[in-house]
């Protein structure tokens, strides 16, 4: 767990680093984070970028209702947000909505083009229900014991 929280934190730590910080040689330390890759518990290495300053200021939440749920529509549907580089995240939900999804655009207007080009003009989507966030309280990139 501590070599969870560690890299984590800062996936870019050397070996030597991270023996360091948790207390044991580099050898048991290399080898407990190749058992994990190899496990599937640390599924890559990535760097965080911040949107607002590539030049994407705006996010937006929209709740996707389609016509149908039925396997078909969905494959459908994941399909073409997986081509859409507006869409950061994509989620099957439970209730009275199918998908979330967060968007990120250049400003509104981009939000729009989006929105009226692509999202609503698949055949499968029935309703959409956008909801722009103020602010963000909380970040992470996921939870570790």
């Amino acid at each position: 767990m501590k070599i969870l929280r560690a890299l984590r934190d800062d996936g870019r730590m050397s070996i030597q680093d991270l023996s360091e910080q948790i207390g044991l040689s580099p050898t048991p330390v290399a080898r407990r984070v190749k058992q994990l890759e190899a496990a599937g518990v640390i599924t890559g290495y990535s760097a965080l970028l911040d949107e607002a300053a590539l030049g994407y200021s705006v996010s937006v939440f929209v709740s996707v209702k389609l016509d149908r749920q039925v396997d078909q529509a969905l494959a459908q549907f994941e399909a073409a947000v997986r081509a859409f580089p507006e869409v950061v995240d994509c989620w099957l939900m439970t209730g009275n909505r199918d998908y979330l999804l967060r968007i990120v655009t250049e400003n509104l207007a981009g939000f729009e083009r989006f929105l009226t080009s692509d999202l609503t003009r698949l055949a499968c989507v029935s309703s959409i229900e956008s909801s722009i966030p103020l602010r963000r309280v909380k970040a992470g990139t996921s939870r570790a014991p």
